[in-house]
């Protein structure tokens, strides 16, 4: 049974910067392409970076283009997204999967609230 575990999320200021990070257990990150992925409640889930397996190849929502960085960490099995310059809209419960755009694992998703 592989588990994602989310952690960093909580309450930030405008502006402000927060890096969540996906614990993955056994063994196998190293397989998968990394997503990170929020939602809002009322609305659909949507994707808001991935990696590929190896790591060379990212790919952001427009919305989080330069302000977001998506990495991996293979032999720790740890995913990250280093979130900078955050704004009220990018509040949203953050969930990382192990697939990218075609999911094989969840997380169980973790709170981010960006507010003044």
């Amino acid at each position: 049974q592989v588990q994602l575990v989310e952690s960093g999320g909580g309450l930030v200021e405008p502006g402000g910067s927060l890096r969540l990070s996906c614990a993955a257990s056994g063994g196998i990150l190293w397989l998968y392409p990394v997503g990170w992925y929020r939602q809002v409640p009322g609305k659909q889930r949507e994707l808001v970076a991935t990696i590929a397996t190896g790591g060379t190849i990212t790919k952001y929502a427009d919305s989080v283009k330069g302000r977001f960085t998506i990495s991996r960490d293979d032999p720790n099995n740890m995913g990250y997204l280093q979130m900078n310059s955050l704004k009220p809209e990018d509040t949203a419960v953050y969930y990382c999967n192990l697939g990218g755009e075609r999911p094989r694992y969840w997380g169980q998703g973790i709170q981010v609230t960006v507010s003044a």
